[in-house]
């Protein structure tokens, strides 16, 4: 049987991945594969009409132009990367990891998220780091150095530095305030 390839903007968590399932199953769509970004249907006719509407009532949008599904492959592959834990493990550049995942050359990624977003794929990066730190210190778990760690930064330092650039305090002055001004990640 064949089956037609979905992208989809602003999948963001596993709740995502259950609506977006949910809402194809409703449509009669059976769903073969699905993961951040992207969902994988039997039939080689899917009505994107009816799916767009479905989707765009939870926040997601189909993405049937390249660039829009490469610039949101990279997206997603860095939020699932910092929500995963698996930062720590990487053992490669991100630029590399980005690179090998996507299967293009990191200058020609860089300079497509760039003219798209209007910010490079690092400060993205930064943005999704800090906002993982602001939801681990909300839990208040983990000390700041377990947090500096599990977020792939060399140095307690280092991630002081960054969060402090984008959210003006550090990161002990903002779990103290018990600040709650989180951003949702596909808003970032």
């Amino acid at each position: 049987m064949a089956q037609q390839e979905l992208f989809i903007k602003n999948m963001v968590c596993d709740r995502c991945i259950w609506v977006v399932r949910y809402e194809l199953n409703q449509l009669g769509y059976l769903v073969a594969q699905i993961e951040l970004g992207r969902a994988v249907i039997d039939g080689s006719s899917a009505d994107l009409s009816r799916i767009e509407p479905a989707l765009k009532r939870h926040g997601f949008a189909l993405l049937t132009d390249k660039t829009a599904r490469v610039v949101n492959q990279v997206k997603t592959l860095i939020i699932d990367l910092i929500q995963s834990g698996r930062i720590a493990d990487l053992h490669i550049t991100l630029s590399d990891y980005l690179s090998g995942q996507v299967g293009l050359d990191y200058a020609h990624l860089s300079h497509l998220f760039s003219s798209t977003e209007s910010l490079t794929i690092e400060k993205f990066w930064i943005m999704q780091r800090v906002e993982r730190a602001k939801e681990l210190l909300s839990y208040n778990e983990l000390a700041i150095s377990g947090i500096a760690t599990q977020l792939g930064y060399s140095s307690v330092a280092y991630l002081t530095n960054q969060f402090k650039q984008i959210t003006g305090l550090t990161p002990a002055a903002y779990r103290d305030q018990n600040i709650a001004d989180r951003n949702p990640l596909d808003w970032i």
